[in-house]
């Protein structure tokens, strides 16, 4: 076993005693929270004389070794190089909470009383947060030795020459504590070269950063890597993304494999508008005085309307979009007058950092996000959902190409895969890869992701303009 295998199995194996013990000391500050003059004024201790606190550690041990089986069965101890730390902390919320729900079925089926409800809630908020907490030092601890001292990297050959290959040497090089040193960086997918480079260097992992080559020539260093037991990876092309999306149907006994358009289908879409109107309803009942206020502001600040209605179009059909108006009246006429100082030359998007159209008000909306609130009238009204795509104007779509169509399959959101990995600094290319990917791989807990990074992005991310 390599040093960089022994070292994630060591860092994976050190977080069963560390979750253990967490859960110990939620169990623990759980009882002492009930039973503190804090709690007790407000709801007397009816529980102590029958689960006094030795009798109660003793469930507690029992119940914290159960919460590392569920852990894990969910797949909390696999080891990788990276993990998403949004990913894993939504896994634990899963975690704790099914081992919370064990714990309940137990008492009601065993007939046994246990009269405090408090002390359940609490030690599950204080399960995910002590949790969470542990794991987060642990990853500090790997990142910090990995980082200085080169303990447990991956050591990697990486294969190509295009933009995506310089995107990912770049990402390398910038972010050591990621774990992974770069050994050697062929151009060309030439078999004999990298074959002997792979013999006489230790390598872990061999990256096939471009798309476009052969599928013989690929198939020559996949069997290599499987046959010496390392690792590979690939970033594949538009039809390897479009086939993660597979459904096998039969036709008279002929089996048919059909290429979805989006695992967003059935149960999955309905699930998603229920969502959309339970968080959008109780968003615009919470915001209300707060768009009252907004509103004055912006009256203040110069003439026009508190709100614009921006053309956007969604599945072949076009709305209005809401937003607070944050430019000057007659802004989109003087868009035709900007665009040789547009900024998104690579693309088809319009962009300028100093848009002289901009309100000084507007200014403070825009990098705030705020102006985007009312948006969440359009989720309502079912012409958006809170997670999608990026609302697309009609003169955009006018000039996209077939491939740019795929992210019109489906509602666009109010934040999305591509406002969580760069927002208005991503290439539009990038955003459209971004948002395919969404497309083909929804899933109802990659929109909880999105939405919780989102929301540290407000507070984090000034891109903007």
């Amino acid at each position: 076993m390599s040093d960089m295998k022994k070292s994630e199995l060591i860092f994976s194996s050190l977080l069963v005693p560390v979750d253990f013990l967490m859960f110990l000391v939620a169990g623990v500050a759980a009882y002492f929270l009930r039973v503190s003059s804090l709690v007790a004024n407000l709801r007397p201790v009816m529980f102590a004389l029958n689960l006094p606190f030795q009798r109660y550690f003793i469930l507690l041990i029992f119940v914290s070794v159960l919460g590392v089986f569920v852990f894990a069965i969910s797949g909390l101890y696999t080891f990788k190089a990276k993990k998403r730390l949004f990913k894993e902390f939504f896994q634990i919320i899963v975690a704790v909470s099914a081992t919370l729900l064990i714990l309940i079925l137990y008492i009601f089926f065993s007939s046994q009383l246990f009269e405090s409800r408090f002390i359940v809630l609490a030690s599950w908020v204080l399960a995910i947060f002590f949790v969470s907490l542990g794991r987060f030092f642990v990853k500090k601890l790997q990142r910090y030795l990995v980082g200085k001292y080169n303990i447990g990297v991956h050591y990697v050959l990486i294969i190509g020459h295009d933009k995506m290959t310089r995107k990912v040497i770049q990402e390398i090089t910038k972010r050591p504590d990621l774990g992974y040193r770069i050994k050697k960086h062929f151009s060309e997918l030439e078999f004999e070269k990298i074959k002997r480079f792979l013999d006489n260097n230790l390598v872990d992992e061999v990256i096939l950063a471009s798309p476009k080559y052969e599928r013989s020539e690929v198939l020559e260093i996949v069997d290599y890597c499987e046959e010496h037991r390392i690792g590979f990876k690939f970033v594949p092309n538009l039809f390897q993304t479009m086939a993660s999306n597979l459904e096998l149907d039969t036709f008279d006994s002929a089996p048919l494999l059909e290429i979805k358009r989006t695992s967003l289908d059935g149960w999955g879409r309905i699930i998603k508008r229920l969502i959309d109107i339970i968080f959008s309803f109780i968003g615009l009942l919470i915001l209300f005085p707060f768009f009252l206020i907004i509103g004055i502001i912006i009256k203040l600040d110069s003439s026009g309307s508190v709100f614009v209605k921006l053309d956007r179009i969604s599945q072949k059909r076009k709305f209005k979009l809401y937003k607070f108006r944050s430019m000057i009246n007659n802004a989109e006429k003087m868009k035709k007058d900007l665009l040789d100082k547009n900024e998104r030359q690579e693309g088809i998007l319009f962009k300028i950092k100093n848009d002289p159209r901009i309100t000084k008000v507007g200014k403070f909306l825009r990098k705030s996000r705020i102006d985007e609130i009312p948006q969440l009238l359009n989720v309502f009204f079912g012409e958006m959902s809170l997670v999608g795509p990026r609302p697309h104007q009609p003169d955009e779509i006018d000039r996209y190409e077939k491939h740019h169509k795929k992210v019109l399959l489906i509602k666009p959101g109010m934040t999305g895969m591509a406002q969580i990995s760069g927002s208005s600094d991503l290439p539009f290319e990038e955003e459209v890869k971004l948002d395919t990917y969404y497309i083909e791989n929804w899933s109802l807990k990659r929109d909880v992701y999105i939405l919780l990074k989102t929301f540290i992005i407000l507070f984090t991310d000034n891109s903007a303009c």
